[in-house]
C-alpha cells in the first residue's frame, strides 16, 4: 500500500549521512559529466518537434519554463532554533490553463529535476486534453527526519512566501514524492487564510471531507494499468496470461500490481527501496500489501526469494511497469530489458539513449506522459468537482478516469500509427501540437 503520510511519522534520531549525490543525476559511461533530467525531456521535445515542421520561434516559446522561483524559507524548529530550507516552484507553461503539478518533500530535490517535471506536467495535462499547464514545486528537506509540527511549519511557511504564485485559476499544487493530503490540507488551510475565505480549489489531492476527490488515491496506478491493458489489445495479448515486473511498491507500483493481479496476471518480481523479491509462480500481492502495512518493507515476504533489485528491471516478462524513480533504464541495461510492454508509472524512468535500443528491440513502451496521467487527470476532476460545489462518486470518477484515459491511449497509438514513430515521440508530437493551437490562437503578448 501507499507509504505513511510523513505528517503522520514520529521524528526519530537518526545518525548523520554523508550526502548523496542527486537522484536526478546519472554518470555517463567513460565520464564524469552527468545527465541531467531536465536535459532528457529536452531531448525528448526536440525529437519529436523535429517531424512537426513547426514554427521554431513558437516551438521556443513553449519549450523552456516560463518562470523559475527559488525561496529560502526559515523555519522554526522543535528544539528552538531556526533552520533554512531552499525551495522551488517551476511554472512551466500556462497556455493552456493553471499551472499544474505536486510539491516533492525529498532531500535531493534540485532545480534541474523540478524544472523537468514541470516540463513534463506540460505535456502530460495536453497528451489527456485537460485545461493545465505544467507545473511542479519541491522542497530539499527528508520530510521522515522532520516531526510533524515542523512539517506544518515547513509547508505553511512555503505556502506563505509563495502565495503570490498559487491560486485556482494561476497554480494548483498537488502530493508528491514526501508528501500527501494532510501536507495539501496545510497548504489549502494557508492560503484560505490569507484570502479570507475557503478555497478547496487551491491544491488537489486533498482529503474527501475537505474537497477532495474519490479515487485520488488509485488513480495514477489505476491510470497505468487501463493503459497496459489496452497495449495488451494491441498487441493481441490476454492479460490472464501474461507476467509483470513492477519496479518500486509505494503509492502508484502497490496499486498498480493490485490491480494487474485482479486481472489476472501474475506478477512475479517486485522491488522498493529495501531489496527485491521473487516468485515465478506469481506474487501474493493482497497479502504482499498487508504484509508491507506491518513491516514497512517487501523484504522478507514467505514464499518468494530475495533477488538483486537490478533484475526487476530485465526480468523476462510480458508487461514491465518502472515505477520508482528518473532515470533507471539506460543505455548501459536497455539491451537487457526483455518485456513486451513496458508502461511507465514513474517520471523519466527511461533515458533518450536507451528510448532507442528498445524501440529497435520491439518494445512497446508507454510514456510516462500517457501511462501516468491518471492522477493529474482526477487531480483535474477534483479542480473540477470544488469549482461547481458537486461531488461524484467513486465509480463515477473511475468510469470518467477509464474514458479519458483510453481515449488518450488511441490518440497517442493513432499519431505513432501514422508517423510510424514510437509511442513517446507520438505523445510528444500531439502534445506539442495541442499546446501550439492554443498559442497560435492566443497569439504572444508583447
Amino acid at each position: 500500500m501507499p507509504k505513511k503520510d510523513p505528517a503522520q511519522r514520529v521524528k526519530k534520531k537518526t545518525t548523520e549521512r554523508k550526502p548523496r549525490p542527486p537522484r536526478s543525476l546519472v554518470q555517463r559511461k567513460n565520464t564524469s559529466l552527468p545527465i541531467s533530467v531536465f536535459e532528457n525531456v529536452m531531448k525528448q521535445f526536440d525529437t519529436a518537434a523535429e517531424k512537426l515542421h513547426l514554427d521554431k520561434s513558437i516551438l521556443n516559446f513553449i519549450k523552456v519554463p516560463r518562470r523559475c522561483t527559488i525561496v529560502n524559507l526559515p523555519v522554526k524548529m522543535d528544539d528552538g532554533s531556526h533552520r533554512m530550507f531552499t525551495a522551488y516552484r517551476v511554472q512551466h507553461s500556462i497556455a493552456r490553463g493553471p499551472a499544474k503539478g505536486g510539491i516533492r518533500f525529498h532531500p535531493d530535490v534540485t532545480l534541474d529535476e523540478v524544472q523537468a517535471l514541470a516540463s513534463w506536467m506540460t505535456w502530460k495535462c495536453a497528451v489527456v486534453n485537460i485545461p493545465f499547464g505544467g507545473g511542479k514545486g519541491g522542497i530539499v528537506c527528508d520530510p521522515f527526519k522532520l516531526s510533524p509540527s515542523e512539517l506544518e511549519r515547513l509547508t505553511r511557511r512555503y505556502a506563505a512566501d509563495c502565495s503570490d504564485l498559487f491560486g485556482p485559476d494561476s497554480d494548483v499544487p498537488a502530493p508528491d514524492v514526501g508528501s500527501g493530503p494532510q501536507v495539501m490540507s496545510w497548504f489549502m488551510d494557508t492560503y484560505s487564510m490569507r484570502v479570507g475565505h475557503s478555497v478547496p480549489g487551491v491544491v488537489t489531492g486533498k482529503p474527501p471531507v475537505l474537497g477532495g476527490s474519490r479515487g485520488r488515491v488509485e488513480a495514477t496506478g489505476r491510470g497505468v494499468v487501463i493503459c497496459v491493458r489496452e497495449a495488451a489489445k494491441h498487441l493481441g495479448k490476454h492479460l490472464d496470461s501474461c507476467t509483470a515486473s513492477v519496479q518500486g511498491f509505494g503509492n502508484v507500483g502497490s496499486i498498480s500490481a493490485r490491480l494487474l493481479h485482479e486481472l489476472g496476471v501474475k506478477v512475479t518480481h517486485i522491488s522498493d527501496v529495501h531489496g527485491a523479491i521473487h516468485n515465478p509462480n506469481g506474487i501474493d500481492i493482497l497479502n504482499l500489501i498487508k504484509y508491507v502495512e506491518a513491516k514497512k518493507t517487501i523484504v522478507g515476504f514467505p514464499d518468494t526469494e530475495k533477488i538483486d533489485p537490478a533484475k526487476v528491471l530485465t526480468a523476462k516478462v510480458d508487461i514491465l511497469i518502472p515505477a520508482a524513480l528518473e532515470n533507471q533504464i539506460t543505455k548501459k541495461n536497455a539491451r537487457q530489458i526483455k518485456c513486451k510492454i513496458l508502461a511507465e508509472g514513474a517520471n523519466g524512468p527511461t533515458t533518450p539513449e536507451a528510448d532507442v535500443i528498445l524501440d529497435k528491440k520491439g518494445i512497446l513502451v508507454v510514456p510516462d506522459i500517457l501511462a501516468n496521467a491518471g492522477g493529474v487527470t482526477v487531480s483535474y476532476f477534483e479542480w473540477v468537482q470544488n469549482r461547481i460545489g458537486y461531488f461524484w462518486s467513486e465509480e463515477e470518477v473511475n468510469r470518467r478516469l477509464e474514458e479519458k484515459m483510453v481515449t488518450s491511449f488511441d490518440d497517442v497509438m493513432r499519431v505513432a500509427i501514422k508517423h510510424d514513430v514510437s509511442m513517446r515521440i507520438a505523445a510528444f508530437m500531439l502534445a506539442i501540437t495541442r499546446v501550439v493551437e492554443v498559442v497560435q490562437l492566443r497569439g504572444i503578448y508583447a
